[in-house]
């Protein structure tokens, strides 16, 4: 494969094509299911009019997995990638230390949570389905752990939910 260099560390270009391509797809998904959610709402964002938030993200998730893997190849110590991305979320958005963060706000506000996850739960079911033979393996154990955790984690936010909304006094 071809590699190039930064910093006088190898970089592979293939495995960066392919991540890219995967993000612009997610782009585009998200965008669309972005455009049905806010429609549904009454007030639609179309895709055209997401592009702006969605390139911004797209370029702190690149910029964050970048950082990710050069702390990675000059340390054995090393956050998840998530934790990288956040980071260049969060500086992107701060008022006053960032020059475009009222920008970056508006535009990344357009796009909703929901819409951004559907490609990705759908990528994660087509990981599942490929792996269908080493999930069927681990037998009932694993729906069993899935359901407790799913549970858990249900009655774990209704629980938190409602002592804030009390605490606010919303209800």
């Amino acid at each position: 494969s071809r590699r190039g260099r930064i910093g006088g560390i190898h970089m592979d270009a293939a495995v960066w094509f392919k991540r890219i391509k995967c993000l612009v797809l997610v782009c585009i998904f998200a965008s669309i299911g972005n455009f049905i959610s806010t429609s549904k709402a009454g007030n639609p964002v179309t895709p055209i009019e997401a592009i702006p938030g969605l390139v911004l993200l797209l370029a702190c998730t690149l910029i964050g997995c970048l950082i990710y893997e050069l702390v990675g190849k000059v340390s054995s110590k090393n956050l998840p990638a998530i934790a990288y991305i956040s980071f260049i979320a969060i500086f992107m958005t701060i008022p006053g230390v960032s020059p475009i963060a009222e920008y970056a706000i508006e535009q990344v506000g357009k796009i909703g949570l929901l819409p951004l996850c559907t490609p990705i739960l759908a990528y994660a079911g087509i990981s599942i389905g490929k792996d269908m033979d080493t999930f069927k393996e681990q037998g009932l154990a694993i729906v069993i752990v899935a359901i407790f955790t799913f549970a858990g984690t249900f009655l774990g936010s209704t629980i938190i939910a409602q002592i804030i909304l009390k605490m606010t006094g919303v209800i």
